[in-house]
């Protein structure tokens, strides 16, 4: 009746504070061991009253936080805080590195593991190993109720927490309980924080090794029990954290851990500080403080957590008459409608109140400013301005091509931002009756557009219209990106006879040009306009609307050279018409999707 009082109290101060759930690791019975009614788990506390840590501890549970569904990526991680194998520090290495994790959209679970003693456990050396395997197999036998992937469960320890997560990592297949389910204990990655790895003297950590082992164990337990010497091709890919000055445990720990990972080939990646001493939790101070940062990183190159920004794509539908759709994508291939289709904003501007190839762009101030086609015959475009792609500014109609009496339209307006002038450049397709008539066509209504452009710097103020591109070919649908210090201008050569209908590049020193020849096409036989780009994981992708096929298409470059055709991997909803692929955070895409 104590332990279950003590049990009681514990879970009452805790919901408290975390307002989490604490599960038993083991509600049949614990394997090995020995009842001690005088071995009762006590507990320390902060100035805030919280509880900080926990010693005598013999009945191991797991303490779950699970992470917001809407930023999760199906990862979970198991943490074992550490405390020398006698006492848990258990809110600065568990609860707030749990919550640190929640953040990043990571489930945690923090193990309260078996402090090692011959008074409550027949074999005390496997007591926290067995915990640690009972762990990853509850996680694992209840990922898909708690909306984990089962192949994305990890373990985390600190300091002999470390050396926990590390036996586990290399002794997962260790036979110290009768398992009645075949579910793998193997952690999917580790990961280790000044880590206690080995249990030889001069570089172990004595406190933890007595407490494990005992006071004079043999040569077999001490090697079996150096995860070093244990560490295989099947030990978990292992990203680990020490400082140099680690007076406690030596960093030598995380060294031979890290040279017996790279041996086998295993993935592993080592971060070293210059000071911290021990027991630096998440970071104190000194460039230690960063580590979780490095961390983040990692689990973005493989894949663990979200991006902390989501691609959006603007585009509209049907002949615009409803306005401004979104669609968002996680890889920049498979797209999902926002609001299931519905108009994010009506147009009300131009003379036939269109809302056709919206361009959207993050501008120096922060806002969202957007550009849009108002008609099919009109002479000027669609502004408008946004925070947060919800609320807009009043639209504006700005009658760019007014001026020139024998402007038939514009068409397809894009802007983009110079950020070292902070200039914006607002350009697009015009058709003036009378000029180049050595390229028009009688085909399709005799349409035969140049790109024109103005800029401005606060959207009041605009500069006069001037010509911006003429390749000596009908040219619509531009679409120009800053990269390092030249401007990339995708475009459509729109020749009917003999007919191109494809995708090109031009390259400018200057935003405002002169642009240079255009390339030869990057897609292929079919007929392409709107180019929109971006560029994902080192590579440019520029979709492209395939509008005889009514679908979308995509081409893929690592150098702006050769493309690679990459139509059947993307993946856009029905209906979606030229549009504006633009990166955005994954809070405000939560916004959007509200």
């Amino acid at each position: 009746m104590k332990w279950k009082y003590g049990y009681l109290l514990f879970n009452i101060l805790f919901f408290g504070f975390a307002q989490a759930q604490e599960i038993p690791l083991w509600p049949k019975g614990v394997p090995g061991s020995i009842e001690n009614a005088d071995y009762q788990e006590s507990y320390t506390y902060d100035a805030l009253n919280n509880v900080r840590g926990i010693s005598h501890v013999s009945i191991p549970t797991i303490t779950a936080f699970h992470a917001d569904t809407s930023i999760a990526n199906g990862t979970a991680v198991i943490i074992c805080p550490g405390g020398g194998y006698s006492h848990l520090a258990i809110n600065k290495e568990g609860y707030k590195v749990a919550k640190w994790l929640n953040s990043l959209g990571i489930s945690a679970f923090v193990l309260k593991y078996r402090m090692p003693t011959d008074v409550t456990m027949k074999d005390k050396t496997i007591g926290p190993l067995q915990d640690a395997q009972e762990a990853i197999r509850l996680v694992r036998n209840n990922s898909q109720k708690w909306n984990i992937d089962s192949n994305k469960i990890g373990i985390m320890g600190f300091s002999a927490g470390g050396h926990l997560a590390s036996t586990l990592s290399t002794h997962f297949d260790d036979n110290v309980y009768p398992s009645y389910e075949a579910v793998s204990a193997r952690p999917d990655f580790s990961i280790l924080v000044y880590p206690v790895i080995s249990m030889k003297d001069g570089i172990t950590h004595q406190g933890s090794k007595t407490n494990l082992l005992g006071k004079n164990p043999s040569d077999e337990l001490i090697i079996k029990y150096s995860n070093a010497i244990q560490v295989d091709k099947t030990t978990s890919p292992t990203f680990l954290v020490h400082a140099t000055n680690d007076l406690a445990v030596p960093v030598e720990n995380s060294l031979e851990y890290y040279n017996a990972l790279k041996k086998n080939n295993v993935p592993a990646e080592l971060h070293i500080y210059e000071d911290g001493g021990h027991g630096f939790g998440l970071g104190v101070s000194g460039t230690n403080a960063n580590w979780p940062n490095d961390l983040k990183q990692w689990f973005l190159a493989h894949h663990l957590v979200k991006k902390d920004e989501v691609y959006l794509f603007s585009y509209f539908v049907g002949n615009g008459e409803d306005g401004l759709h979104f669609a968002y994508s996680e890889d920049g291939l498979n797209w999902e409608t926002l609001r299931e289709g519905e108009s994010f904003l009506t147009p009300n501007v131009g003379k036939d109140k269109l809302m056709r190839d919206p361009c959207i762009i993050k501008g120096g101030d922060g806002k969202y400013h957007m550009v849009w086609t108002v008609s099919w015959t009109d002479k000027g475009i669609g502004y408008s301005s946004s925070d947060d792609l919800v609320n807009w500014s009043e639209q504006q109609f700005i009658p760019v091509m007014l001026h020139e009496k024998g402007a038939r339209n514009t068409w397809a307006p894009e802007i983009t931002y110079d950020d070292s002038t902070g200039v914006y450049m607002m350009y697009w397709a015009s058709t003036v009756e009378g000029k180049y008539p050595e390229t028009k066509s009688k085909k399709e209504s005799g349409y035969n557009h140049r790109m024109y452009y103005t800029t401005t710097k606060d959207f009041k103020t605009f500069t006069e219209t001037q010509l911006l591109y003429e390749p000596g070919f009908n040219v619509i649908d531009a679409s120009i990106y800053k990269w390092e210090n030249k401007f990339i201008m995708f475009l459509k050569d729109e020749t009917v006879e003999p007919e191109q209908k494809n995708i090109k590049l031009a390259y400018s020193d200057n935003l405002t040009g002169p642009y240079g020849n255009a390339s030869e096409p990057i897609t292929g036989n079919y007929w392409a306009e709107g180019p929109t780009a971006i560029r994902i994981d080192g590579k440019w992708i520029v979709y492209f609307d395939k509008y005889i096929n009514h679908s979308y298409g995509a081409v893929s470059s690592g150098d702006l050279k050769k493309w690679e055709d990459i139509s059947d991997q993307v993946h856009f909803p029905t209906g979606v018409r030229h549009g504006t692929v633009f990166k955005v955070p994954r809070i405000l895409l939560q916004k959007l999707k509200k």
